[in-house]
């Protein structure tokens, strides 16, 4: 079978798009949800390098309830049919054994299966978008959960707006070893307070697992936290992208078209 299929991961800040020509992907777009408007443009783009190709399809995933509509209304203008939505229309590509799993987050769940299926072992994955999810699967690749914790805009935003005189700061890697001013010494909380959290939860992780899983990170904020840091085995953007492709193509492996 061969895979032509539009991506579309809805999260809370931005849709990402990608599109897998044959198997591989071709392109991505990402667009802020304030730019709504430009997503039929986007869509349509992307459709059309593989509209007229086998098995052309539209698969997506969302943890924003309100855009799903939205979404579904822009695919139809572009593409004539409904995306097909991971955990309700498409099977989940891994076993989750947390306490409720359809309430675990399906982007959580894609960002592990992709990284489990490059890595073939228990592996961490740190998703460092809106809110930073630190989750981890075992060996057999099922789902154990994780952690959920504020992203990096959400600190930043709330030292500004919940105190009288700090400034509103652009993340970026502090410079110095001491924050000589006020705005690195928010920059050093803040990107300082993620990576020991990230490394606090791992050193939990590996004692539960019996050793150290490789950690992949993703999300908008991964390059500017983890770029070049001995823990992370690697930086991998389009993660949840492959996620979606992978639970579309074992579903359709299960249940052939």
């Amino acid at each position: 079978m061969e895979i032509n299929l539009l991506v579309l991961n809805v999260g809370n800040s931005r849709l990402a798009m990608g599109v897998f020509v044959a198997g591989g992907l071709a392109s991505v777009k990402r667009i802020e949800h304030a730019q709504r408007s430009e997503w039929p443009v986007a869509i349509s783009d992307l459709w059309r390098q593989i509209a007229g190709r086998p098995n052309a399809a539209v698969a997506a995933a969302s943890v924003n309830p309100a855009l799903v509509a939205p979404l579904q209304e822009a695919v139809a203008d572009a593409a004539g049919m409904r995306p097909a939505w991971v955990g309700s229309d498409i099977e989940l590509p891994i076993g989750v054994l947390t306490d409720q799993p359809e309430k675990t987050g399906v982007d959580r769940i894609l960002n592990i299966a992709a990284a489990y299926e490059q890595m073939e072992k228990a592996c961490v994955v740190v998703d460092a978008g809106t809110a930073i999810t630190v989750d981890c699967c075992n060996d057999n690749g099922d789902f154990l959960g994780g952690a959920i914790a504020p992203g990096v805009g959400m600190m930043l935003d709330a030292l500004h707006e919940r105190t009288a005189t700090l400034p509103r700061v652009t993340m970026a890697v502090p410079k110095d070893p001491f924050g000589a001013n006020t705005e690195q010494a928010i920059l050093h909380g803040v990107y300082h307070g993620v990576r020991g959290m990230v490394k606090e939860l791992v050193e939990n992780y590996a004692t539960a697992l019996g050793r150290w899983p490789e950690i992949i990170a993703t999300g908008g904020d991964a390059q500017a936290l983890f770029d070049g840091w001995e823990l992370i085995h690697a930086i991998a953007p389009d993660l949840t992208l492959y996620g979606i492709a992978l639970a579309y193509v074992q579903h359709h492996i299960r249940h052939p078209l």
